[in-house]
């Protein structure tokens, strides 16, 4: 679903919002986001490393919420292990939240905030940045009604170029190549017209690490069309975020993420959407109207992974 900015969905002034966790996803993506949304305002940052803010930086989150001034509004760009406590306080003060994703470590965890947030009257959003991408919502219609044959995901980083020394990663509920594989579920789950299962899984662990650094997946939609995915964490060179489907009136490729869309070859124009900016358009809106939107079906996928997978040691990593 997109935010459309119908006048009756604009929240009268700007949201206040802070930012707990100020990492590089939070530097590079959220703050840029949220200035450029007249719907919110930048209030604070919780964190307790010493990074450079462009507004008030408090020590925690309970910090933040102590202040004279607080956010009516809150994006948690933790580690995914310290997500579900951050989101939990937060809703329990009445603060509306945005849940980078993965959104929690364990499904119940993420079951959890979704009957909290609906008893304490907040909205709570498990943002999928990759749905939007501008060529999901083409690609979601192109789809609809096909008779699908086949797809395959390949979805292939540098986890050194894109999280270095996050030692985080690897540690349990870190998910390894499952942080950027997560968005490669998301989008499929987003754009195939049915739902998805896992039924096999390879699982590469490095012999110092208690995540996969590669992962091979057979999964399955409800009519059994054949969908496999590829993650790897030890891509050099170009990178590879590629979703192919072929139907049985053409094939589509989404490539770079979901920037890029073709249909037998020919590519298809798009919008410029950036996909920070859509996601925090649509956390307007569902606050404006008083909903949330919790999304659980990637973390499962994942969580099936771990639970049906087959896990071989491959050599250390060392970053």
């Amino acid at each position: 679903m997109r935010a459309h900015r119908s006048k009756e969905h604009l929240p009268p002034a700007p949201i206040a919002i802070g930012i707990v966790g100020f990492g590089k996803i939070a530097r590079d993506q959220h703050v840029p986001a949220i200035r450029g949304d007249r719907c919110f305002e930048l209030h604070a940052i919780a964190d307790p490393a010493s990074h450079a803010a462009p507004v008030p930086r408090y020590a925690s989150l309970a910090a933040m919420l102590a202040a004279e001034r607080v956010p009516a509004a809150v994006a948690i760009c933790t580690p995914p292990q310290a997500r579900f406590a951050a989101a939990r306080y937060a809703l329990e003060r009445g603060k509306h939240v945005l849940l980078e994703k993965p959104p929690a470590v364990t499904v119940a965890e993420l079951d959890e905030l979704r009957e909290l947030a609906e008893r304490s009257g907040v909205t709570l959003f498990t943002a999928w940045h990759s749905q939007f991408a501008p060529a999901v919502a083409p690609a979601r219609e192109w789809l609809a009604g096909r008779a699908l044959r086949r797809a395959r995901i390949t979805w292939r980083e540098d986890v050194r170029t894109w999280h270095p020394g996050q030692r985080w990663l690897w540690e349990p509920g870190g998910f390894g190549v499952f942080d950027p594989g997560i968005n490669a579920l998301s989008v499929a789950a987003k754009i195939l017209p049915r739902r998805l299962f896992v039924r096999a899984a390879q699982l590469a662990f490095p012999e110092n690490c208690a995540t996969p650094i590669a992962a091979e997946i057979a999964l399955a939609d409800a009519a059994d069309t054949p969908i496999a995915a590829s993650f790897d964490f030890l891509q050099t060179g170009p990178q590879t975020w590629d979703i192919e489907v072929e139907t049985a009136d053409g094939t589509l490729l989404l490539q770079q993420g979901g920037a890029r869309l073709l249909v037998d070859g020919r590519e298809v124009p798009l919008a410029q959407n950036a996909e920070y900016r859509g996601q925090y358009a649509h956390f307007a809106e569902l606050i404006a109207a008083g909903r949330s939107d919790v999304d659980p079906l990637p973390l499962r996928l994942v969580a099936d992974a771990f639970l049906v997978g087959r896990r071989r040691t491959v050599p250390a990593f060392v970053d």
